[in-house]
């Protein structure tokens, strides 16, 4: 090998040797918006990782539900911790089936970023009240591509970028390693809800169908370990990322029980119409008083002509749960009664 290569372009080379056919190269990117001088260490997609994980939007899902809203324990998944099991599942297939790791982390890592406080129920509040909408996907791309880094955005790889707008099931990405993302977010939270449900008894180990338990296994590990092995095992050489058919209905099987038993539940999403209230209170509010947003999002409205709904959208959907909810005791309860 040259030694007069840098460091990044001997990790490029390094790919083509080692990773599959299939595999998307660093330095075969098509690039990003703005273009750049590239790093002398880290290739692009590594880059692009490092971007997301030091990102504001990246911290804040520390303290944004998953599916339980303030739930009594410190075990229970929050938005930051579903990303970390995604990343970690992602890049299992991916190293097996040798696929740029890189590349999958970063998507894997940056896919929830435009998740709203108190998870899906924020969500139905924005997508409510919001013209034209809201979809967590395209508010993800949002915050990369214009609200992080006082709105410079974090001029991703175009790679990246499309794994985060598609990971959601209506769509599919262009690269392996995005599919791997999509189909390992669900496998993530097919896990670890249930894991939380039985932990906070909503339902038990028995609940489950026995015609899925005979198919991925009898306990968490097993199911979870039987479905990364599935996709491997299908997916291995092909240019593609596929499960068996018997697999596949089993998991989505167990997604449709979750859907009905947990998510659905009332016990477990008994505070859900007061978090959508709050969200939507808050948006309502922020159009009638755009003044009392920050500075640089009012800004953004004053000085670029931004819609005040938009504006508006960003800032509440940035809110983790306890920010929300001490800027609605802020705005709402007056100061005499806030001690109570």
């Amino acid at each position: 090998m040259d030694n007069n290569l840098t460091i990044r372009q001997k990790l490029e080379l390094r790919e083509h040797e080692i990773l599959s056919p299939y595999a998307a190269f660093s330095d075969q990117s098509q690039g990003r918006d703005y273009e750049e001088e590239q790093c002398d260490i880290r290739p692009v997609y590594q880059r692009d990782r490092d971007r997301i994980l030091h990102s504001k939007a990246f911290r804040r899902l520390k303290h944004k539900t998953q599916v339980f809203l303030a739930p009594e324990g410190d075990h229970y998944r929050t938005r930051l911790t579903h990303t970390l099991e995604v990343s970690q599942i992602s890049r299992t297939i991916a190293k097996a089936l040798r696929l740029n790791e890189d590349l999958t982390e970063a998507i894997a890592l940056g896919h929830d970023l435009g998740h709203t406080p108190f998870g899906h129920a924020g969500e139905r509040a924005l997508n409510r009240v919001c013209p034209g909408g809201f979809k967590h996907y395209l508010q993800s791309i949002r915050v990369v591509e214009l609200l992080e880094n006082h709105g410079k955005g974090l001029n991703l790889t175009k790679e990246v970028r499309d794994g985060i707008r598609n990971h959601q099931m209506s769509t599919m990405p262009s690269t392996l390693e995005g599919k791997v993302v999509r189909l390992s977010d669900k496998i993530a939270y097919v896990h670890h809800d249930t894991d939380d449900a039985i932990r906070g008894g909503i339902i038990k180990e028995e609940d489950i169908p026995k015609e899925y338990k005979e198919i991925l296994g009898d306990t968490l590990v097993k199911r979870l370990n039987t479905i990364i092995n599935d996709i491997i095992t299908n997916s291995d050489g092909k240019n593609d990322i596929i499960m068996s058919p018997e697999v596949e209905k089993a998991l989505f099987g167990l997604r449709e029980f979750l859907f009905s038993n947990v998510y659905l539940n009332k016990k477990a999403k008994s505070q859900e119409e007061q978090a959508e209230r709050l969200v939507e209170t808050l948006f309502l509010y922020y159009m009638d008083n755009p003044e009392l947003l920050p500075q640089e999002y009012f800004s953004r409205i004053e000085k670029y002509n931004e819609p005040t709904y938009q504006v508006v959208c960003d800032y509440v959907a940035g809110m983790t749960d306890r920010y929300a909810v001490a800027k609605f005791k802020q705005l709402m309860i007056p100061s005499a009664w806030s001690v109570y």
